[in-house]
């Protein structure tokens, strides 16, 4: 696949999002966006939920038709304001909302939406809520890319990508060098052994995905104390990829961010998309075609409904 630039300049950012204050929430949202352009970031991932905050959703107190109220459209206000922002600067934008598809709806989906120099691109709805998350949260269908200059880009939320890396695997095939991983990964209680025990989940499942793709992975995380203290979340946000070895195996490499930082930060940094080879979709010569074989894999799915 061919395609028509390699360097990209990119943002991700541990964002403590204000619990259930939409309007608090965009503003920052509004003025990390034109920070990171103005340090020459061509795209900027916030995290999972950023604008309306994670934690009142899944606190069983808080009344269904309370989410269904605060939840909007893509075509609602807080996505307008920041379109604005994304033609002005010429930024792509992508950050995580509940979202209802029409507003007249009941169902509401945990969603990631795009923005770019443009406007509004689209949306993509979380196709694994984690656990509790399924008291509101509809299930998406969809798999969800959209074309840059870069080639194709990916988006899945959270645990679509720690747990089912079937979906990266499909993006790297459909041509995606680079995948985006918008999400609320909680420490549980800060303490040096529970932030041990986070790092040990969070980073390792994100580097397997560059072992079995060979794309970079842009993860941005919510970080600090979420509703009532209900949850803490680990910060940690960071861009990991391949680097090749002497021997021409694929490794990760941190490219930017920290997973050890917990401060609400704006990262900035370039990548060479160039390094992502996607090696498993190409023909290897001895094989008679490309190590990935998805038709054989059809067939073990059918199997299994």
């Amino acid at each position: 696949m061919a395609y028509e630039n390699d360097i990209i300049n990119i943002a991700v950012l541990n964002f403590k999002a204000a619990p259930g204050d939409k309007e608090s929430n965009l503003k920052r949202m509004i003025g990390f966006s034109r920070a990171a352009a103005k340090r020459g970031a061509e795209m900027i991932i916030f995290p999972e939920m950023a604008l309306m905050g994670y934690g009142m959703f899944i606190d069983e107190d808080v009344p269904q038709e309370e989410k269904i109220r605060v939840t909007e459209t893509v075509n609602g206000p807080s996505t307008k304001a920041l379109e604005a922002v994304a033609k002005e600067e010429g930024i792509y934008i992508i950050f995580g909302m509940s979202e209802k598809l029409k507003e007249e709806d009941t169902d509401i989906y945990n969603s990631a939406v795009v923005l770019g120099p443009e406007g509004l691109i689209g949306s993509y709805q979380k196709i694994h809520p984690y656990g509790s998350e399924n008291m509101w949260a509809k299930r998406g269908e969809k798999p969800f890319m959209f074309d840059t200059k870069w080639g194709p880009v990916s988006v899945g939320i959270c645990y679509d990508n720690y747990q089912f890396p079937e979906l990266a695997r499909y993006y790297a095939w459909k041509g995606a060098r680079l995948h985006l991983n918008p999400t609320a990964s909680a420490e549980e209680v800060p303490n040096e052994g529970s932030r041990y025990a986070w790092q040990r989940c969070y980073r390792p499942h994100l580097e397997y995905l560059v072992l079995s793709t060979s794309i970079y992975i842009a993860s941005s995380n919510l970080t600090g104390w979420d509703w009532k203290n209900s949850v803490y979340w680990g910060g940690g946000s960071f861009v990991t990829g391949p680097k090749t070895n002497p021997f021409e195996e694929v490794e990760c490499a941190t490219y930017l961010g920290d997973v050890e930082d917990y401060q609400e930060k704006l990262y900035v940094g370039t990548l060479d998309l160039s390094l992502a080879t996607r090696h498993q979709c190409s023909d290897n010569p001895w094989g008679g075609g490309p190590d990935y074989r998805p038709s054989i894999y059809k067939k073990m799915f059918d199997e299994i409904g």
